[in-house]
C-alpha cells in the first residue's frame, strides 16, 4: 500500500494514523531527502515521538555529504521490506519522490554509474550543447527531459556513453504503467489550499529552527544531491549573503509550490492511483479509506 501526493498534502499524518490504528503496519519513507541524517526540519521528517510510536524505515541512511542514488535507495528498500515481512507486518509506503516510488513499485532495471564519464561531462558548462549531444545519441530520452535540467541530461549521457546503450532503453520507462500489487492512494487538495498549506509549513520550519539546522550542517558540507533539497538550497544562499532571510523564505515558498505542481502531475499520470479529493482534514477524510483498502 502507498500514499502519494504533493508536499504538504498530509501524507505522513494519514500514514501515521493508519499505522497506529492497525498496529501491524510499518511506514516506509519514499523520500529522496529524508535519507540524510541531520536534515530533519526542512524535510519534514517524523519527530522522535512519532518514530517511537510506529516503526519507520529509510530515514537517516547516510550523511548529507553523500551523493545518494536511486539504485542505493532501491537496495535499502528491499532490505527494509524483508525486515517487515520477517515480522509478519505490512508496509505502508509514504512520500512524494515520484521516481523512487516507481522504482520500488515497478522494480525498474536501473543502469550503473561511470564516474569518469560523468566528470568529463560536468566539465562542459554548456548545458544546451549537452542536450543536443543527447538528442543525437538518444532522441527518446530528450523527449522526456527538460532542456534546462542539467543534472538529468548529464546522467542520461553518462549512462548512454558508459553503457554503450541508450539511457531510454533501461527499464520499461516511466510512462509504462503495468499492473501492480501495490495499491496507491493519492491525496489531492484544491490548488489554492495546497498553496496556503505550503506557505504555512515553510513558516513553521523557519520558526522551528531551519536556519540553525542548515548552519550546523555547513561545517561538514552538502553533497551535490543534498544541496538541492528545497529549503536547504535557499538557506545556504542566504547564509552566503546572496539574499535576505525574507527573500529566502519567499523563494522557498515559490519553489516548493512549483515542486508540488510537478509532483501532482507526476502522480496524476499514473492511472493506478486512486485519488481522494480532500476538503478539510486529510486524516479524517483519508485514513478510513486507506484502512478499508488495507483490510479489503
Amino acid at each position: 500500500m502507498a500514499i502519494v501526493g504533493s508536499t504538504a498534502s498530509g501524507k505522513s499524518a494519514v500514514a501515521l494514523e493508519v499505522a497506529c490504528q492497525l498496529g501491524d503496519v510499518e511506514l516506509v519513507s519514499i523520500d529522496s531527502m529524508q535519507v540524510y541524517r541531520g536534515m530533519d526540519i526542512g524535510t519534514a521528517k517524523p519527530n522522535p515521538a512519532e518514530r517511537s510510536d510506529v516503526e519507520h524505515h529509510l530515514l537517516d541512511l547516510v550523511e548529507p555529504t553523500v551523493d545518494f542514488t536511486v539504485a542505493a535507495f532501491r537496495d535499502a528498500y528491499a532490505e527494509a521490506l524483508a525486515q517487515i515481512v520477517r515480522r509478519d507486518h505490512r508496509a505502508l509506503l509514504v512520500g512524494g519522490t515520484g521516481l523512487y516510488h516507481r522504482v520500488v513499485i515497478d522494480d525498474f532495471d536501473l543502469p550503473g554509474q561511470w564516474a569518469d564519464v560523468r566528470t568529463a561531462l560536468e566539465a562542459d558548462e554548456d548545458t544546451a550543447s549537452l542536450f543536443e549531444r543527447l538528442r543525437t545519441l538518444d532522441p527518446a530520452a530528450t523527449g522526456k527531459i527538460e532542456p534546462a535540467n542539467r543534472r538529468r541530461i548529464i546522467r542520461a549521457l553518462e549512462v548512454t556513453l558508459g553503457s554503450g546503450r541508450p539511457f531510454s532503453s533501461f527499464g520499461p520507462g516511466v510512462d509504462d504503467y503495468q499492473p501492480s500489487d501495490v495499491v496507491q492512494i493519492g491525496l489531492r487538495w484544491p490548488r489554492d489550499v495546497i498553496t496556503a498549506r505550503i506557505a504555512e509549513r515553510v513558516h513553521l520550519m523557519i520558526g522551528g529552527g531551519l536556519v540553525a539546522e542548515v548552519r550546523a550542517l555547513t561545517d561538514t558540507g552538502f553533497s551535490r544531491t543534498a544541496a538541492q533539497a528545497l529549503g536547504y538550497k535557499e538557506i545556504l544562499e542566504m547564509l552566503e549573503g546572496r539574499m535576505s532571510e525574507d527573500e529566502a523564505v519567499a523563494m522557498i515558498i515559490t519553489r516548493t509550490r512549483k515542486f508540488a505542481v510537478r509532483q501532482e502531475r507526476w502522480f496524476r499520470r499514473d492511472p493506478r492511483v486512486r485519488w481522494i479529493d480532500v476538503e478539510h482534514d486529510a486524516v479524517a477524510e483519508a485514513a478510513p479509506i486507506v484502512i478499508e483498502a488495507f483490510t479489503a
